[in-house]
């Protein structure tokens, strides 16, 4: 064999250096890649992502990425340092009086007393002044049915004790419902359309579910050009796809009244009603100026048998959250809802699913049952002895269910980078 040669051992160095700089530079190169996938922006210095001071289990707060904020369970919040009711019914002047069961004569108030405890992490703790900064020159649009305007609501609860009383109000009109912060040149808007599409039930006077809802599939501008340059837009449809078939507009218009409908797979006409609104987004929205947010399904607690509540009429007189889910069905449509995610994975503009439906199931006490004002008029003593007939188990009181829904949308926009 022929005797190493000892020049050549200097040749080789260079090599040597050029393999360990290079790996070296890959590794740097791969941390600082993951490490701006993973943190969060610094909010004024503020670490909202840190563990709540409400948080019992003392889990960690961790970056979305890693917690399903979606996944927990509800935690009774009703000792010496409660954080829950966010507000309450006196305090919030916007409330109207189809959600204000206290005041409406519910005798008991534990449902508002619950707080949402994802698995792994911790909520952060909800900053009225911290989402308001968020909101500075900018517009927050709910669209969609009454469960949204619920939301909207629950929302202006939240923010408005944190803005002086003569820089902030409520103005309501056909389509749209504005609450002004003037301090901070931003609203927060609530836009009906149950179907997205148009429909029959749009105009106020058909809003009341007595008639038969008929789309049409298809028209989304109409609705849509009042989307247009909004920075936050939170969409839900749902409750109004409630038949197994649905009407669809054959011909003729809604402004001359409804000439010819067919009947269409309930299934069918929302996966094509969902299209129309994603390609809405996918045209109309930029997504360096607008985040784009869609609501799960709310669910309704119609049979008591689904909790095991043999003697109970739909959710009237319950006043606890279920224990169990693992054997309970509602009757949550979870195929709309898997519609929903399917359209909405196959949008190029980020759509955030905000999952509401599992957390929400559990919610059997916080309706507004007999304690609801519909068409603006509390039940009388007869109708509340009916409550097979009567009992709102669709809606929710205020505060309530609703606030934890911001939680998360909260969650969610301050994340964001």
């Amino acid at each position: 064999m022929k005797p190493f040669d000892k020049s050549q051992r200097w040749n080789f160095f260079p090599m040597v250096a050029m393999v360990v700089f290079s790996a070296l530079f890959l590794g740097f190169f791969c941390y600082d890649r993951y490490m701006k996938i993973i943190q969060f922006t610094d909010f004024n210095q503020q670490e909202p992502f840190q563990e709540s001071s409400n948080s019992s289990n003392g889990r960690n707060v961790l970056a979305l990425e890693e917690c399903d904020i979606f996944t927990g369970e509800w935690v009774l919040d009703n000792g010496s340092s409660s954080s829950h009711p966010l507000y309450t019914e006196q305090g919030c002047e916007y409330l109207n009086t189809m959600v204000t069961c206290l005041k409406n004569g519910r005798p008991d108030s534990l449902y508002q007393k619950w707080r949402w405890q994802p698995r792994d992490c911790s909520l952060p703790k909800f900053e009225p002044k911290l989402l308001l900064e968020k909101l500075r020159g900018k517009r927050l649009m709910f669209v969609g049915d009454s469960l949204n305007f619920n939301q909207m609501l629950s929302m202006v609860c939240m923010v408005q004790s944190a803005i002086p009383p003569e820089k902030k109000s409520i103005s309501y009109a056909t389509y749209i419902t504005v609450f002004k912060m003037e301090d901070y040149n931003a609203t927060m808007e609530f836009y009906w359309a149950p179907f997205l599409l148009e429909s029959n039930v749009d105009p106020p006077m058909m809003r009341d579910g007595t008639v038969d809802p008929v789309v049409k599939l298809g028209s989304i501008s109409k609705h849509g050009d009042n989307w247009k340059n909004v920075d936050y837009l939170v969409f839900n449809t749902y409750i109004w796809w409630r038949y197994p078939t649905m009407k669809v507009l054959q011909r003729g218009s809604f402004d001359d009244g409804v000439t010819g409908s067919v009947d269409m797979d309930q299934n069918v006409a929302y996966e094509s009603a969902l299209k129309s609104w994603a390609k809405w987004v996918g045209e109309n929205v930029d997504p360096n100026r607008t985040s784009v947010f869609f609501i799960s399904a709310a669910p309704t607690h119609m049979k008591s048998s689904a909790w095991n509540n043999t003697s109970g009429i739909k959710c009237s007189n319950e006043t606890t959250p279920m224990l169990n889910m693992s054997t309970s069905e509602v009757g949550t449509n979870w195929q709309l809802f898997e519609t929903a995610k399917r359209v909405i994975r196959s949008i190029k503009v980020p759509v955030h699913f905000v999952n509401i439906t599992g957390l929400s199931e559990y919610r059997k006490d916080a309706h507004t049952t007999l304690y609801s004002a519909p068409g603006g008029k509390l039940l009388t003593q007869e109708q509340k002895s009916d409550p097979a007939r009567y009992a709102d188990c669709v809606h929710w009181c205020l505060p309530g269910l609703p606030d934890t829904w911001n939680e998360l949308l909260f969650t969610l926009i301050i994340s964001q980078t």
